[in-house]
């Protein structure tokens, strides 16, 4: 449908979740159809513009927000503290 897979499937589901539990109604037809055609063409024009724009913003979602400027994330910082007070910095620890 020119979009991303999973997001106009997710659209359709939506839409669908509308329309069937009154099937009878007109307004949850209409409800449906324009909430799918207006997400299909959002879809299409988002990949559009980038193709990877769904998987590029979950793995933004991932990231941490600081990452302190360590080389490791286990690595115990000792000396940090030291150095930032002006005490003499233990070697052999």
């Amino acid at each position: 449908m020119g979009g991303d897979r999973d997001l106009v499937m997710t659209a359709w589901l939506v839409a669908g979740m509308i329309v069937v539990p009154d099937l009878h109604e007109l307004r949850a037809w209409v409800g449906g159809a324009l909430l799918l055609t207006f997400c299909i063409y959002a879809l299409r024009l988002m990949a559009k513009a980038d193709p990877l724009m769904r998987p590029v913003y979950l793995r933004h979602r991932r990231y941490r927000s600081y990452y302190p400027a360590r080389s490791t994330p286990w690595r115990v910082n000792r000396n940090s503290q030291a150095l930032r007070y002006g005490d003499p910095v233990k070697k052999g620890k």
